[in-house]
């Protein structure tokens, strides 16, 4: 299963997701989040990171115009849309994304269920709330194209692994204080991630 570790803002977290075996990194570039990055800070990282690792800039209530420019600016590899767009808005990005569904139910899982796409609980805030989507929502379902997101930690990320998720994305899960790391928590985390 492959690992996304959000919240990143700062080279000493990033170069240790990495190293822990992170399959991909998460930039906020939502100024309303204590994990807030600029895109300047975010470019430095980025242009010391090694090869073969997904960048991945996450997106409130931007338009189309700033994301692709915002990506292009600090070289991430995918656009994470965390809030209600179409598929046209997808359409229009210059650069591959990724829709988020802030899952309130059930049903709510099947939206973009055509392309690969990231479930998160639902929150008033936008990510890193610490909420959990229930896992039974999932029975049943191929999940082979969803990323969970969503209260995960190194101790109940293994109760996804029989889903066969695409991926799992972790933010305040393996954090020592919102916006840092504890490199303990992220090896953790990403070892029992990729246990199967």
């Amino acid at each position: 299963m492959r690992v996304k570790i959000c919240g990143i803002t700062n080279l000493e977290d990033a170069l240790n997701a990495i190293e822990a075996g992170a399959d991909a990194l998460g930039f906020v570039f939502y100024r309303d989040s204590p994990r807030y990055i600029t895109p300047i800070e975010a470019k430095k990282i980025v242009a010391a990171l090694p090869p073969f690792v997904e960048r991945v800039g996450l997106f409130v209530h931007e338009d189309v115009q700033t994301i692709n420019r915002i990506c292009k600016e600090t070289k991430m590899s995918l656009a994470q849309i965390h809030f209600d767009v179409d598929e046209a808005f997808l359409d229009s990005l210059e650069i591959q994304s990724i829709p988020v569904v802030r899952a309130k139910s059930a049903k709510d899982i099947a939206r973009f269920s055509e392309c690969y796409r990231l479930v998160d609980a639902y929150s008033e805030a936008y990510g890193g709330s610490g909420k959990r989507v229930n896992l039974e929502w999932f029975d049943g379902v191929d999940c082979s194209k969803i990323i969970l997101a969503g209260g995960l930690d190194s101790d109940n990320v293994a109760l996804t692994l029989a889903y066969n998720f695409y991926g799992v994305d972790v933010s305040s899960g393996t954090e020592s204080q919102k916006g840092k790391k504890d490199p303990q928590k992220v090896r953790d985390f990403i070892n029992n991630a990729k246990t199967i």
